[in-house]
């Protein structure tokens, strides 16, 4: 397993989503760094499914990119163990097929989870857009989190000074904050919900229903 760090110099490591690239031959390995090193994200390698699911124990990633036949552990075998996993259920899989991949291995696909296909050979352009449509969201979820945080430590801290109650100013600040991720969740260029990433938009908006709805109580 090897990590590139795609990033410009002096960039801060945790702004950077880590995607998963898997897959048993080096030189697409290799293809697959250099057509998403312009997205400035962090790409790890793995040379087979269990390699990948090795990865997944220690790190966190916005997106997968697998390919589906492979020797040994296949791309269908290595998602399913993937969405088993408490831990990595909700990670998004690109699977990554060859042009004769038919449709019951395409219906196989979308049994174990996967978000989307792509055929090689397969156009740059067209990968770099649908990978920055999860790293988008990626970094959406991540500042819903640090929002949600913020609400329970502020809370937390609120109830510690005043057991009686909870300062409406501290709210009314809170509500700002999460407006400005209901923003930036709605400036995400993404298509329609049955495009690519269409269930973790859908994630993503009921989480910041559930954080507006508990504003809304302490309010």
């Amino acid at each position: 397993m090897n990590e590139t760090t795609a990033a410009p110099v002096g960039a801060a490591t945790s702004s950077r989503a880590k995607i998963l690239l898997v897959d048993d031959r080096a030189a697409n390995l290799v293809a697959l760094e250099a057509i998403l090193g312009s997205l400035n994200q962090t790409l790890v390698r793995a040379g087979s499914g269990e390699d990948a699911l090795r990865a997944l124990l220690h790190d966190d990633f916005a997106l997968i990119l697998l390919d589906a036949q492979m020797p040994g552990m296949d791309g269908f075998e290595t998602a399913s163990r993937i969405k088993a996993r408490e831990r990595t259920k909700d990670i998004p899989i690109i699977f990554l097929t060859a042009n004769d991949f038919d449709t019951h291995l395409a219906y196989r696909g979308y049994a174990t989870g996967a978000a989307d296909f792509l055929a090689k050979p397969f156009d740059p352009w067209l990968l770099r857009a649908k990978v920055q449509v999860f790293v988008d969201l990626w970094h959406a979820s991540r500042k819903l989190s640090t929002q949600a945080d913020l609400l329970r430590r502020s809370l937390d801290e609120r109830r510690a000074v005043a057991p009686g109650g909870v300062d409406v100013d501290v709210v009314a600040d809170l509500r700002s904050r999460l407006a400005g991720v209901e923003e930036a969740v709605a400036d995400l260029d993404v298509g329609t919900d049955m495009g690519p990433g269409g269930d973790a938009r859908r994630r993503l908006a009921q989480r910041i229903d559930d954080l507006r709805q508990a504003l809304d109580a302490l309010g």
